[in-house]
């Protein structure tokens, strides 16, 4: 690379995503948690956002469409949106009493065409480590 050439990346913190390793709530994608027991279930949760598109994002990304490449803006956006979705989500498994979501799922759909919704959703439980 020619010196003075700078690549922009994203850092892990703006392209990453989920639980930190304080959470008080385990959030797992599987029908159970390796090391622990379901006492009870408690039932769906859901965390939902929807965002708008923003027009300075939307003329980046057709031009971008053009070239080929990552839409890194588009990228960061949306990392954004499943991290608050997920946020919810654990909100709301907290309010009901859960300390545990089994089976979570994100659901991403086109929100009559002005912005991306963006669904977290899972079956809250308490769970008791074995």
């Amino acid at each position: 690379m020619p010196t003075g050439t700078k690549l922009w990346t994203m850092g892990i913190d703006e392209y990453g995503g989920g639980q930190g390793p304080q959470s008080d709530v385990l959030v797992v994608t599987t029908n159970d948690a390796p090391g622990y027991r379901v006492q009870q279930v408690i039932g769906e949760v859901f965390g939902l956002t929807v965002r708008s598109r923003h027009l300075g994002s939307q003329i980046g990304a057709g031009l971008k469409s053009m070239i080929g490449g990552e839409l890194k803006g588009l990228t960061k956006t949306l990392v954004e949106t499943r991290n608050q979705a997920m946020e919810r989500l654990v909100e709301q498994a907290r309010v009901r009493g859960a300390n545990g979501v089994l089976m979570m799922r994100f659901d991403v759909t086109e929100a009559a065409d002005v912005g991306t919704e963006v669904c977290a959703y899972g079956t809250a439980v308490v769970l008791v480590k074995e």
